[in-house]
């Protein structure tokens, strides 16, 4: 059984990261309300189904994706069901082939372990040079759910309150 906490509304009594410390205290300066669930380690879309039946809102799917050199990195947001497809994804942008970023580099750049990927770490200063990219249906919704930083809590807001403030100054393509 996979272990989905009540909804709660303050942030975690211990943080597991400097990200997930980063994000809470950007929440509260920014007087972003939110709601989150303590899970098991949520990694596949099974598990996340899980999450979405707690708190009524599908968990966003956030990859990680370098082109060749890896000298470009790009965090892309999109819907859990949407297949990724390169070719789509590079000609939309108007840039060069991409595949996934490994694992070491997405701990340098954002701060958080595969299957804890999320656009909250763009706050980070390590994460400047990552390329936000969002899906349009993510970026049109009400809410929005993602990690925090980790595999093991995940949060919800208004996509309003994340675009308009928490990201507020970043450059987001929205494809």
């Amino acid at each position: 059984m996979f272990y989905v906490s009540e909804l709660m509304s303050n942030p975690p009594a211990e943080y597991a990261s400097e990200l997930q410390r980063k994000v809470y205290e950007s929440f509260s300066a920014l007087g972003i309300p939110f709601q989150r669930v303590d899970t098991d380690p949520g990694i596949t879309m099974e598990d996340c189904r899980n999450i979405y039946a707690r708190i009524g809102v599908r968990i966003v799917k956030t990859i990680f994706l370098c082109n060749r050199q890896q000298t470009e990195f790009y965090l892309y947001v999109t819907t859990d069901d949407k297949p990724f497809v390169t070719r789509e994804f590079c000609g939309t942008l108007g840039i060069p082939r991409v595949s996934f970023a490994s694992a070491e580099k997405l701990w340098e750049l954002t701060g958080v372990l595969v299957g804890a990927t999320t656009v909250l770490s763009a706050i980070l200063p390590s994460a400047e040079g990552v390329h936000l990219v969002m899906d349009r249906g993510v970026a049109e919704g009400e809410w929005f759910a993602c990690t925090d930083g980790t595999a093991t809590c995940f949060v919800k807001l208004k996509t309003r309150d994340l675009m308009e403030k928490y990201l507020a100054g970043k450059e987001i393509s929205i494809i």
